[in-house]
């Protein structure tokens, strides 16, 4: 048992730090067999249960490979046991991600993007699900570079949402952009959320005063649509899939990146993370809900120090 454990941590190591890259050659059986003192029957084990957990290929014809994304799910298979915390943006999408990973990840009830980066810089988050555009004109990267400077920050990819005006059924009011705001009663989220922060831009952009715009603040896109459902407001900033769920109408505004920022040290709890981003059937549940592009989801970007 303690040579197969051996054999499993070292192969998968070595994948995770890329010694062993994509489509890489693992050492033959009877090699491994020698090196670590065992029997090629237990080495067989050892590379079974590395090909359960898609780290490599097996085949019988051939030596065993480094699976796709085999870094991945070599740092989830060595560090299974961890838990990734995450706080920041509200999004219906991430509860489907969320519900797949079940305990290993942890919810922290840091709210909005701004809590969410907030909550990883004060150690009580590993990472922060953040949509807010810099005055550059990118997303996300600007933010995490500046509060997480000296940590690696990095990016994983959610992927790119619509975000845009929850409006009744047959947009009754024929909205079209956020000039169209002006004098209605409007849900609006809580400061610190970066759809706060997105329906802000877009009034200052129309000429229009943030304040001036009449409303009740709402905790999630769930609840602004429920505000619109319900005619207590004309119209709510929203995802298309909240819409999409109620029955609403939706105009679009603006296609936005959704990331997890995070430092270096947390990459091996989000492994379980990014390998259910990579995962078909995820994806097609989270396109499914409408106003959702998961092409690059799982993408991991290092920012740099």
């Amino acid at each position: 048992m303690t040579r197969y454990r051996e054999i499993c941590s070292d192969l998968a190591g070595r994948i995770r730090s890329g010694e062993l890259t994509e489509g890489s050659e693992l050492p033959g059986v009877r090699e491994l067999a020698s090196r670590f003192g065992t029997t090629a029957s237990t080495v067989s084990r050892a590379q079974r249960a590395l090909a359960d957990a898609g780290v490599i290929l097996t085949s019988d014809r051939r030596r065993s490979r480094v699976a796709p994304d085999g870094a991945v799910a070599a740092r989830r298979f060595l560090h299974s046991e961890l838990v990734f915390r995450l706080a920041g943006s509200d999004d219906p999408a991430l509860d489907v991600v969320t519900r797949a990973l079940g305990r290993a990840v942890q919810a922290i009830g840091a709210e909005g993007s701004f809590g969410g980066l907030r909550a990883v810089r004060q150690g009580k988050a590993d990472g922060a699900a953040v949509h807010l555009l810099h005055h550059t004109g990118v997303y996300n990267a600007p933010f995490a570079r500046g509060l997480l400077r000296g940590w690696r920050p990095h990016l994983i990819h959610l992927w790119r949402r619509e975000q845009g005006i929850v409006v009744p059924p047959g947009n009754p009011r024929g909205l079209t952009t956020a000039a169209d705001l002006a004098g209605l009663r409007v849900a609006k989220r809580r400061q610190g959320s970066g759809t706060r922060v997105l329906f802000d831009r877009l009034l200052l952009a129309a000429d229009l005063d943030p304040d001036a715009v009449a409303g009740p603040e709402t905790g999630s896109h769930l609840e602004t649509g429920l505000t619109v459902a319900s005619g207590v407001v004309d119209a709510g900033l929203g995802v298309r899939s909240v819409a999409r769920d109620l029955d609403l109408d939706f105009v679009s505004l603006v296609d936005e990146d959704y990331d997890v920022v995070l430092g270096a040290a947390a990459l091996d709890a989000a492994a379980p993370l990014v390998a259910t981003l990579h995962d078909p059937a995820v994806r097609a549940t989270i396109t499914e809900l409408g106003g959702y592009d998961t092409t690059d989801s799982g993408r991991v970007h290092e920012l740099g120090p």
